[in-house]
């Protein structure tokens, strides 16, 4: 008896629910991936018009209000922001406070983000080889129904 006539259709069925497990992970990090992708850009932004702000003592700044509507405002104070800290939990800081926390914040996003990265190259990788070996698996069990029917 070959190899050929020793596969297991419970083995094509077991590797087909891992290539979905690892579909199903791989989607969720690429996900998260790119919120923490979200988040750094929109915490170098924050950044940017912080330090433009602490330039300009007349700063006026564009305050969106919903629907796509802005509003041309006035700060009044440009030396202070209010930065969410984490679980809704807001703190006011000098603006330059403001945007060094926001800089650690980037760090630890990177930080963050390769992490995640490195997890989701695992998981693509093991899928890669989940996939081969159902490619094989399948391969080597329409070979044996061919050879079962010819014979």
């Amino acid at each position: 008896m070959s190899d050929v006539e020793k596969v297991d259709p419970r083995e094509i069925q077991t590797l087909q629910v891992y290539l979905n497990e690892y579909a199903q992970q791989i989607e969720i990090l690429t996900e998260q991936l790119s919120m923490i992708e979200q988040q750094r850009i929109e915490a170098a932004a924050a950044i940017e018009t912080l330090r433009a702000i602490q330039e300009n003592e007349d700063a006026t700044v564009l305050l969106p209000v919903g629907g796509g509507a802005l509003l041309r405002v006035k700060v009044l104070d440009t030396g202070h922001a209010i930065v969410n800290i984490g679980a809704d939990v807001s703190v006011e800081r000098s603006t330059e406070d403001a945007a060094n926390y926001l800089e650690g914040r980037i760090t630890e996003l990177e930080a963050l983000g390769k992490k995640v990265a490195g997890s989701l190259e695992q998981l693509q990788a093991r899928a890669t080889e989940i996939s081969r070996r159902l490619e094989a698996a399948q391969r080597a069990a329409q070979q044996a129904q061919a050879g079962q029917g010819g014979s």
